[in-house]
This record gives C-alpha cells, sequence and structure tokens, in this order.
C-alpha cells in the first residue's frame, strides 16, 4: 500500500498570528516548500460525524484576494459533489452561488477602481 505525506508549517508572530505558511507534499514531482497566503482544511470526523475545519491567512492577504480564495474554494466544493455524490443540482446550485459572488467581486473591483 501506497502512503502520502503533506507537511504544513505554520509562522506565527507574537500575537499568535500567521505570518508564513508553508507546504510540501511527497507526490510533488520535485521536493520544495512552497508558501501560501492562505489555506483551508477540513476534514470529516468519523466517530462523531461532523466537520472540522482549519482555515488561516497571513498579513499579507488582502482581501480582494480572500474573496477570491473563497470563491475558488467553493467551486472547488462544486466539482466534489459532482464527482463524490454525483448531486449534480447540488454542485449547480453551488456553481450559480459562485457565479453570482465573481459578478459582485467584479463589480466591488471596479468600483473601487472609480474612486
Amino acid at each position: 500500500m501506497k502512503t502520502s505525506e503533506i507537511k504544513i508549517k505554520i509562522t506565527l508572530d507574537e500575537a499568535k498570528i500567521p505570518e508564513k505558511i508553508e507546504w510540501e507534499a511527497d507526490d510533488l514531482n520535485e521536493v520544495q516548500t512552497l508558501e501560501a497566503k492562505a489555506m483551508s482544511l477540513s476534514f470529516w470526523d468519523a466517530r462523531e460525524p461532523g466537520t472540522l475545519k482549519i482555515d488561516l491567512w497571513n498579513k499579507e492577504m488582502e482581501v480582494p484576494e480572500m474573496k477570491r480564495f473563497i470563491i475558488e474554494v467553493l467551486t472547488g466544493l462544486a466539482d466534489m459533489a459532482r464527482r463524490a455524490t454525483s448531486d449534480e443540482i447540488m454542485a449547480m446550485d453551488i456553481d450559480h452561488l459562485c457565479q453570482s459572488l465573481s459578478r459582485r467581486l467584479e463589480q466591488e473591483f471596479k468600483n473601487s477602481g472609480e474612486q
């Protein structure tokens, strides 16, 4: 049986706010440490059915980037719904939400550029 390992390293400041998020996976073509501004990790608890989540972002993550990140995470959930459950209606509902949020984000970006 093959195993795979993903390592995540979080560097915190004195106030325990993430300054740096680094990760590496042994399945990457070459061993390297990659840096991220944000992460969202979810686990389904097998003993007490429910979701355990870790959501972190560093000090450099700007609000527009965070909003785009949220939309992309939701888009990934739509894809997961398709693959894992074959529930196309659920996936399409999530896709529609993401499209609406993307339009809103584009409008916010345009409005902020006009000021």
